[in-house]
């Protein structure tokens, strides 16, 4: 237990989180979270939002996976702030999920993906957030998983640069364990912007998918 879980431990009981829950969510519903196994590979603008997302939603054992550091450039869409410049995100985030749900399991590695380490990784987990940042990167992972680990689900992000109409970004199923969220057009490298509203919305239908592959299992 990490110094500042046991510090939120301290403020709020497993109980009261507990009867929040039940005031929010069906039993089944809640049970199902609470079992679920869930990874998030890359902790930026996508992943760090998503991850706040299924820890507020109650998933009971998240994989968090980046080898970065948090940068300034990073503060104006996701969910770090400026006491943690500097630090790993493998680090930093799972204290900001403590401060929501302390008692929850998150499992960091701070470690860059690669086609060697991806069954390693990610093997025991039935659904993965792709959240990587680079075209090429995505496009290994998500090859990767889908060969390397044929029961995995993989939900993933394409498409939410700018500040065009955020009701373009959706969901589609793509093939039987691949989904991908975003309007898979507009491109950071277009000269557009990565801005804060279209990527919490694509994280957002991320993390939406993931709740739905979970209560489908």
């Amino acid at each position: 237990m990490t110094a500042i879980q046991e510090k939120m431990q301290a403020l709020i009981s497993k109980e009261e989180l507990e009867r929040a829950f039940d005031a929010r969510f069906p039993r089944e519903m809640k049970e199902k979270f609470s079992n679920a196994r869930v990874a998030v590979a890359g902790l930026g603008g996508l992943g760090s939002n998503i991850a706040v997302m299924l820890a507020r939603s109650g998933i009971g054992h998240l994989l968090l996976v980046d080898f970065d550091t948090v940068d300034v450039t990073n503060l104006n869409r996701q969910m770090y702030m400026i006491p943690h410049l500097g630090r790993p995100k493998a680090e930093a985030l799972p204290d900001i999920l403590c401060q929501i749900n302390p008692y929850l399991e998150y499992e960091s590695v701070c470690v860059k993906v690669t086609p060697e380490n991806v069954k390693q990784l990610f093997e025991m987990y039935p659904i993965v957030c792709e959240a990587f940042d680079k075209p090429d990167q995505k496009a290994m992972l998500v090859r990767e998983l889908l060969g390397q680990c044929p029961e995995t689900m993989v939900v993933s992000g394409n498409g939410m640069a700018g500040l065009g109409d955020t009701n373009d970004i959706q969901t589609r199923k793509m093939m039987r364990r691949l989904y991908v969220c975003g309007d898979q057009k507009t491109d950071v490298g277009n000269g557009i912007g990565l801005i804060a509203p279209r990527v919490a919305a694509c994280a957002a239908h991320q993390a939406n998918k993931v709740l739905q592959l979970i209560l489908q299992s």
